[in-house]
C-alpha cells in the first residue's frame, strides 16, 4: 500500500513538472528574454568590457617597477597569454552570473500561478503540498541548468574561436560539477525570495533591481578586492560569489599555468603574473582571511544546507499562499 502510494505521488510531482516546463516554454517572450539575459551580458563585455579589461592590463605592463622592455611588452605570445586570462576570467564570471539570474527569472511562473489563482485549483485536488513546492524547484532546476549549458557552450565556442581553448577534460568535467551545485543553490535561494512574491508586477521589479546588482556583489563584473571592505564583507554571504570563484578556478587554473611558464621562459619578472592573479584570480578574501577554492567549496554546500532549512521553515508562508492555508477574509 505505501509502496503505491509513493509511485501515486511520483507521478503526480513528474506531471506537475512537466505542466510548469509546458507553461514557461509556451510562452515565447518569456523564453527569449531569460535565453537573452546571459547573451546581453556577454555582447556588454565584448563590445565595452574587454577592451577596458585589456587597457588596465597594459597599465600594469607599462609599471616600471616590473623592468619589462618594450620587446617583452609587445611580443604577440604574451599578449595572447593575457586575452586568454581576461577572456576566460569574465566568461566564467558571467557564467556564474547567470545560474542566479536565470534561476530568479524561472519563477515567473510560480509567482504568476499565485496571482492567477492557479493553486488554489491544486489546493482542491488530492495533491500533498510538499509535492507541489517540490515541482517547481525541479523545474526551475532543469530550465536553470538547460540555459546555463546552452550560455556554456557559447563561451567555449567563443573561446575555440578566438584561439584561447586550452581547458582540459578535468577542468570541464569540474566546470560541470560547479554549475550543477550553484544551480541547487540558486534555485533553492531564488525560491525561498519568491516565496515572499504575490504579484507578477513585483516580481518584475525584484528581477531589474537583482539582476542589475547581483553581477557586482559576486565579482563577476570587477575583482571584489577593487570594493569597499564593507562591501567586500557582504559579498561573503552571498552563495553566488562562492559559485563565481570556483568556475573561475575551472577556467583559469591552465591559462594562469601556462603565464607563468611563459614569464620563466622569457625572463619576464615574477611580479607581473602576481599582479595579474591579484586582479584575474580566483581566490575571495574576506575580513582579512584568504578563501581557497576548497573552503569555497565547503561555503557553497553550507548555503545549499542553509536555503534548504530555510524553505523548509517557511513551508506554512508558502503553503498560504499557494492556497493551502487559511481562507482570505472577503
Amino acid at each position: 500500500m505505501t509502496e503505491k502510494r509513493g509511485i501515486r505521488y511520483f507521478d503526480i510531482f513528474l506531471t506537475l513538472t512537466k505542466r510548469h516546463l509546458l507553461v514557461f516554454f509556451k510562452n515565447k517572450v518569456r523564453l527569449m528574454y531569460t535565453l537573452l539575459v546571459p547573451v546581453i551580458i556577454f555582447a556588454v563585455y565584448l563590445l565595452f568590457l574587454r577592451g577596458l579589461e585589456l587597457s588596465m592590463v597594459q597599465n600594469i605592463l607599462a609599471d616600471p617597477a616590473l623592468g619589462l622592455t618594450a620587446e617583452m611588452i609587445s611580443d604577440p605570445m604574451l599578449h595572447k597569454q593575457i586575452e586568454t586570462l581576461v577572456d576566460s576570467w569574465m566568461l566564467s564570471g558571467i557564467l556564474g552570473l547567470s545560474t542566479v539570474t536565470v534561476a530568479l527569472q524561472t519563477n515567473t511562473v510560480f509567482v504568476e500561478d499565485k496571482q492567477n489563482g492557479v493553486n488554489r485549483d491544486f489546493a482542491s485536488s488530492p495533491i500533498h503540498r510538499s509535492i507541489l513546492i517540490a515541482s517547481y524547484f525541479f523545474y526551475n532546476f532543469i530550465v536553470s541548468s538547460l540555459i546555463c549549458a546552452v550560455f556554456l557552450i557559447v563561451c567555449l565556442i567563443y573561446l575555440a574561436c578566438m584561439g584561447e581553448f586550452v581547458l582540459s577534460a578535468l577542468s570541464l568535467l569540474f566546470i560541470l560539477v560547479v554549475m550543477f551545485f550553484s544551480t541547487v543553490t540558486s534555485t533553492l535561494m531564488t525560491i525561498f525570495i519568491c516565496s515572499f512574491v504575490k504579484s507578477e508586477a513585483t516580481m518584475m521589479s525584484i528581477v531589474a533591481i537583482f539582476s542589475t546588482a547581483i553581477g557586482f556583489l559576486i565579482g563577476a563584473y570587477m575583482p571584489l578586492g577593487m570594493m569597499p571592505t564593507f562591501v567586500q564583507g557582504i559579498c561573503g554571504f552571498i552563495p553566488g560569489t562562492y559559485a563565481c570563484s570556483l568556475l573561475r578556478y575551472a577556467f583559469l587554473e591552465t591559462p594562469i599555468a601556462n603565464l607563468t611558464a611563459y614569464a620563466g621562459q622569457a625572463g619576464i619578472n615574477p611580479e607581473l603574473v602576481q599582479q595579474l592573479f591579484h586582479n584575474f584570480g580566483y581566490e575571495l578574501n574576506f575580513f582579512g582571511m584568504t578563501v581557497s577554492p576548497q573552503w569555497q567549496s565547503f561555503a557553497l554546500s553550507v548555503f545549499i544546507l542553509l536555503f534548504l532549512g530555510l524553505n523548509i521553515g517557511v513551508g506554512k508562508k508558502v503553503a498560504e499562499v499557494l492556497g493551502f492555508g487559511k481562507k482570505r477574509k472577503k
